[in-house]
């Protein structure tokens, strides 16, 4: 694979962003709380909407998509924590550092929005999740809830937030 780059992308840029989640969507269904068929529904302001709301990274190789990652304000009301979220690789990219150019790339959008923190939460039975969070500087926290997607016919499982400092603050924030 050539070299990976990350940008994030403009309003006027909906349809590409479209396409990533789409194709995001529909070869991992399970890694989202939203359906393939209910965004394939949405309509150009829907996107233009997503795209004003928050930052939207998207990285190639070779003028093809091959990730995306969100970037946005902590749900838990937290001025100085950004969270990322819809993290996505191509499986052909898998394993070839995409999404560790994407987590940085998060981390470069909050720093330069004023945030202390990134925040990323991850499956606590996930091992390979914690495993590449953790390999990307991110600490796990005490913070957990319910998994948003959740399989039909298993447990309740919850999610843990990891957090990453991004500058000289390397306290835990509170989620």
């Amino acid at each position: 694979m050539s070299d990976i780059t990350v940008r994030r992308l403009g309003e006027d840029e909906w349809e590409q962003y479209k396409t990533a989640r789409l194709s995001a969507l529909e070869e991992s269904p399970e890694a989202f709380a939203a359906s393939l068929e209910e965004e394939r529904a949405y309509d150009e302001e829907f996107w233009r909407t997503r795209l004003r709301r928050s930052p939207r990274l998207l990285a190639e190789a070779d003028g093809q998509t091959v990730g995306i990652v969100s970037v946005g304000q902590s749900q838990e009301d937290n001025d100085r924590v950004a969270e990322i979220f819809g993290l996505w690789v191509a499986p052909a990219a898998r394993g070839t550092g995409v999404a560790t150019r994407l987590v940085h790339a998060g981390a470069d959008e909050a720093r330069s929005a004023g945030r202390s923190h990134l925040a990323y939460w991850v499956g606590s039975d996930n091992g390979r999740a914690v495993a590449f969070a953790s390999g990307c500087g991110f600490r796990p926290t005490d913070s957990r809830r319910p998994m948003r997607v959740q399989q039909a016919g298993e447990d309740q499982e919850d999610e843990v937030a990891m957090v990453l400092p991004l500058g000289a603050d390397r306290g835990t924030p509170s989620l």
